[in-house]
């Protein structure tokens, strides 16, 4: 199928899993990962109702950035970010969604200190509990969460995370135990509850589940593009 058909398909399929389970389809937001695609290739995205791109690398996000390829729509940075590229990242995404450690949140604070902005991030959580994977742990995510409320440069948004390879149904139970410790850290905010309002989880394999368990960005790419192409050798 096309990339509009592509598109479409993930769409319709997201809003019926939303309905499914009583939710609004609206409260749901699709994010193509757009990595090693081309600038075209991203703007045939946007022009075909894609409203939020995001990007693992750096220098692909940089290249398109300086190509204009997002125009017309959100970005966010999905990848493992090292703290020496945070100034290439910080105030030129939307979103900040793999916030891994207090040592890359406090060089993203030190960062939009400097360009005096606040930057939106989410904590990503290691819910495997995988030494292969980056991010927190279940029980240090209120630790974290706290953390960062105390950080003026740094606006907290939610969670995220990518659960151990599963298969579509074997990765429910980790969806629906990150929706649980979404709510019980939004329920103990006392001053900023109507910022906590993303759940990233769900990939082309099982996005659907992810919906139906409470995501509220879901970020697919093989869905949408089919199977990546090589890297560039220069990336």
């Amino acid at each position: 199928m096309s990339l509009e058909e592509n598109i479409r398909k993930a769409k319709e399929a997201i809003a019926a899993a939303a309905r499914e389970v009583g939710r609004d389809p609206a409260e749901i937001t699709l994010v193509a990962a757009t990595k090693t695609q081309s600038d075209d290739t991203v703007r045939a995205a946007i022009a075909a109702g894609i409203t939020v791109c995001g990007e693992n690398r750096v220098q692909e996000m940089t290249a398109h950035l300086d190509a204009d390829a997002y125009a017309g729509a959100g970005l966010h940075f999905i990848g493992h970010l090292q703290t020496n590229k945070v100034r290439q990242v910080v105030g030129r995404v939307d979103l900040i969604e793999s916030v891994s450690s207090e040592h890359l949140l406090l060089a993203i604070e030190k960062e939009a200190a400097k360009l005096n902005l606040v930057q939106d991030v989410l904590l990503e959580v290691n819910i495997g509990g995988e030494e292969t994977k980056s991010g927190v742990l279940p029980d240090q995510v209120e630790t974290l969460f706290f953390r960062s409320l105390e950080l003026p440069h740094v606006r907290l948004r939610g969670l995220m995370a990518i659960p151990p390879v599963a298969g579509a149904d074997g990765n429910r139970a980790f969806f629906h135990e990150m929706y649980e410790i979404f709510v019980d850290i939004k329920q103990k905010m006392t001053d900023n509850k109507t910022d906590i309002d993303c759940l990233s989880m769900g990939m082309s394999g099982d996005y659907e589940n992810a919906v139906r368990e409470g995501a509220t960005l879901v970020r697919l790419g093989t869905a949408l593009f089919g199977p990546r192409p090589p890297m560039p050798r220069t990336m």
